[in-house]
């Protein structure tokens, strides 16, 4: 059987790992890593791209990665791959994944210790057989059980990054909202509520006949399976493993079955023992009467809450996290709208590891409606990223002053960092530099698997700098792929308080750091929240919308969210935090 999208794009995951541990070219493993990323995120099947000779009109992939993908179509085989696996055990690539082993402890661990698995290597870790090699303590050692440990959970998640299954699903709803006959349609679910990892896409359309809707559902390009094809349900597997279910039905059951299907199914039980309380039953489709009447059709979900005595409840925040009693109170209050947002305090360019110069992404800024942005390139810790030491650093704000004074008040460029909390808990550059930026941004990019209060203290050490105005990403996780770091967020939250210090949900999909649950208690204590990118090109400016379904899955409303400040409100709060 032919090999899917998601398939080749894992192979070509691999071949990147097993060439890191092999110590190739860091040019080459990125060739494989990057092509795999375009490969999983690509909307068609590679089969009929191949056939059309279009392989090489996909990002990222050059003649060399499309001539191995014709390969792997063919024959189910690459050469190429066999021969690495035949050098590096495929087990070792599985330990490059635990957290805190990099490709050198990989290598170390296969060719010094005879560890060709995970097994082995946890069945080592607690003989102690790892004490004895070079760079391995016993708190090294923990550190590998706990990344095991950490992995283990992992790899029982089969959830997918709300950034891959909301683009997917937004694709699939355009196809089939412009089908005729066809009136409403949307994305329920938990990708509705904006939750980080979601399990299968949830999609509903009106219409008055299903039978057409479900066959071009069932047979779209990206359509790996058809797990079932039926009047009002269908159901099928993409090519990247995601699994979508739709509903069709009528435009006058549409505000019942919305609510239903995006859940929570915690929130969903409270609205019926309400309805229950009211001598109604509630249901996908309707709210029927136990007294026999006619059932009662909500074609909107505004219609169905006041039905039931209740004040809207955002999609977001259908969790049975208080709702419920707030909307009964009246009091859920207005969240926080993309419309609202007028700055982005956190992007990258061509100085440290961005793909656009500061004009380009200025410009980008103004178009998408900002008023005021901050240019905050990584520091010279962060050597993978191309950092800037001091010279750099200086000689970049004269380029941001330049290109600010170029828009000529279109918008506000405001120069910064985003300098790294280093290992030891020092940071990357001295006060006195320090205090010639508009804005600084600290951020953990390594480290974090230290002992809890070792990385905590290594931000309450940022929080305490007085030029310190953010913390980026505060616990460095990476949706799926990375647990976040172990911080006393009690601590971090006090001290963020008692600073005025901001914290940061980052809106990268990948990231989405705070959870909502931190950032709506860290908003709660008063602590300023930031929206921001994390951009390292233009196109990563549209992840604003992920960051802003975090913000309101926390209940955050406008006035608690720095990037909603006017400039002179904004310039005033870094001002005086500073004093």
């Amino acid at each position: 059987m032919a090999l899917s999208n998601r398939e080749i794009a894992e192979l070509f995951e691999r071949i990147g790992d097993m060439l890191e541990i092999k110590g190739e070219n860091i040019h080459r493993i990125l060739a494989y890593r990057r092509a795999a990323e375009s490969i999983r995120e690509f909307g068609r099947d590679l089969r009929v791209v191949s056939k059309e000779g279009g392989l090489e009109a996909i990002p990222n992939v050059g003649k060399v990665i499309a001539e191995k993908i014709d390969e792997l179509l063919e024959t189910g085989q690459l050469t190429f791959y066999e021969k690495l696996a035949a050098e590096v055990p495929a087990g070792v690539v599985d330990i490059l994944h635990v957290n805190g082993v990099g490709p050198k402890k990989a290598k170390m661990f296969w060719q010094d210790a005879g560890i060709t698995s995970l097994e082995e290597l946890e069945a080592a870790a607690r003989a102690g057989k790892l004490n004895n090699l070079p760079g391995m303590g016993e708190k090294s050692v923990a550190r590998i059980l706990e990344g095991i440990e950490s992995l283990k959970r992992r790899s029982a998640e089969t959830r997918t990054p709300l950034g891959v299954a909301l683009p997917a699903a937004e694709a699939i709803l355009s196809v089939l909202t412009a089908l005729p006959g066809v009136g409403r349609g949307a994305i329920a679910g938990s990708i509705r509520r904006g939750k980080p990892t979601i399990g299968d896409v949830d999609l509903l359309v009106t219409a008055d006949d299903a039978a057409p809707v479900m066959d071009v559902f069932t047979s779209m390009d990206n359509v790996a399976r058809v797990l079932g094809h039926g009047p009002t349900k269908s159901s099928i597997e993409l090519l990247n493993g995601l699994q979508v279910d739709l509903r069709v039905l009528p435009a006058e059951r549409w505000g019942t079955a919305l609510n239903y299907f995006s859940g929570s199914k915690e929130h969903n039980v409270k609205l019926r023992r309400i309805a229950l309380d009211k001598g109604l039953s509630l249901n996908e489709w309707a709210l029927t009467p136990e007294n026999g009447d006619p059932e009662i059709l909500c074609a909107e979900e505004e219609d169905l809450y006041a039905r039931l005595g209740l004040q809207y409840v955002p999609p977001e925040i259908r969790e049975d996290w208080g709702e419920i009693e707030a909307a009964q109170a009246g009091k859920i209050p207005a969240l926080l709208t993309e419309a609202d947002i007028v700055a982005d305090l956190h992007m990258h360019t061509t100085w440290s590891d961005g793909r656009f110069s500061i004009r380009e992404m200025a410009e980008a800024a103004y178009a998408r409606g900002r008023k005021y942005i901050v240019i905050t390139d990584h520091s010279h810790g962060a050597t993978i990223a191309n950092g800037l030491n001091v010279e750099r650093l200086l000689a970049q704000q004269a380029e941001v002053r330049r290109v600010d004074a170029e828009m000529n008040g279109k918008i506000r460029v405001l120069h910064g960092t985003e300098m790294e909390i280093r290992a030891d808990g020092s940071l990357d550059f001295p006060d006195e530099i320090l205090a010639q930026l508009d804005f600084v941004v600290a951020s953990l990019h390594v480290g974090l698997r230290q002992p809890r209060e070792q990385v905590t203290q290594r931000v309450l050490n940022a929080l305490r700098n007085p030029h310190v105005d953010l913390i980026g990403h505060p616990r460095g996780q990476l949706i799926i792929e990375r647990e976040g770091a172990d911080l006393d967020l009690d601590a971090v939250f006090a001290t963020a308080k008692e600073t005025g210090t901001a914290l940061e949900i980052n809106a990268n999909p990948a990231r989405l750091d705070l959870e909502a649950s931190y950032a709506r208690r860290a908003a709660e204590m008063g602590i300023p929240i930031c929206i921001d990118t994390d951009a390292h090109s233009i196109d990563q400016m549209d992840l604003l919308r992920f960051g802003i379904l975090t913000a309101r899955r926390a209940w955050l409303s406008a006035d608690q969210v720095v990037n909603t400040w006017p400039l002179d409100k904004f310039l005033d709060w870094v001002g005086n935090k500073h004093v």
